[in-house]
């Protein structure tokens, strides 16, 4: 079996493979004081609640744009599993080649989203991924990340907006009934939630443009499904694909 970890700036999320079917997923908040040792009885307690076995785990992968994280779970893998996880970053041979002016910028979990988009949908490809931030990658047809477009996330918005004003309360992120909002926060809600589709959309569309020809959109991340309700441009969720990416990039990294 695979261990796969994506390590987020918000959550930590783990997933086990069997070949290349995931027959396990958790996610963690990133805690930062959380040690190599604590972070090992949480994995073998969520293995027991899933009846799997970690002694059956062979390999070990590590997407992570927390270097403070990185080294804990790098620890963890020597210490309990005796593995050296592999490392995602632009110097893996992934499949993909990086555009982008500094390479290294690129965050694991962007490179992970290219490669399981384009091995999942070919190209020329967009994926947008509702994470802390909300970004949007692009996947030429000959599977060049070409470059894309980082915003805050809808939540870090939420909470910003809710942290630096006295009386706007903080609320679900969920899609109001109308777009005039006709209380506090139903026009909050409106703002945060049509106005990430707009955006979304809007972007898209400018992506297009500049690309100069029609091109696939799919979503990733938590709030992916829910904003796709109201996108004219999402046409396809893809819940884990940061764990496919780490899944293909093992078994492509494995056999060179």
């Amino acid at each position: 079996m695979l261990l796969a970890i994506d390590i987020g700036n918000t959550n930590i999320v783990i997933g086990v493979f069997n070949q290349q079917q995931l027959i396990g997923h958790w996610r963690l908040s990133s805690t930062i004081t959380r040690t190599s040792d604590e972070s090992w009885i949480i994995i073998k307690l969520l293995f027991e609640s899933a009846h799997l076995e970690t002694a059956s785990i062979q390999g070990m992968i590590i997407s992570s744009v927390v270097p403070n994280l990185t080294e804990v779970f790098v620890q963890m893998g020597d210490q309990h599993l005796g593995l050296n996880p592999i490392i995602v970053d632009s110097s893996l041979d992934t499949g993909v080649t990086i555009l982008y002016e500094t390479p290294r910028s690129v965050g694991a979990d962007r490179i992970c989203n290219a490669v399981a988009g384009f091995a999942r949908f070919g190209g020329p490809l967009i994926v947008v991924d509702f994470g802390t931030a909300t970004t949007f990658d692009v996947i030429t047809e000959k599977a060049e990340y070409l470059g894309g477009i980082i915003v805050p996330g809808i939540e870090m918005s939420a909470n910003f907006l809710h942290q630096r004003t006295a009386q706007l309360p903080k609320v679900a992120l969920t899609f109001p009934q109308r777009i005039i909002g006709r209380t506090t926060i139903e026009s909050i809600q409106s703002g945060l939630m049509f106005g990430v589709v707009e955006m979304v959309d809007g972007l898209v569309q400018k992506i297009m443009a500049e690309y100069q020809q029609p091109m696939q959109v799919i979503a990733t991340g938590g709030l992916a499904a829910v904003i796709r309700e109201q996108s004219a441009q999402i046409k396809h969720i893809e819940p884990f694909l940061t764990l496919d990416g780490l899944q293909i990039i093992y078994e492509r990294v494995k056999l060179i």
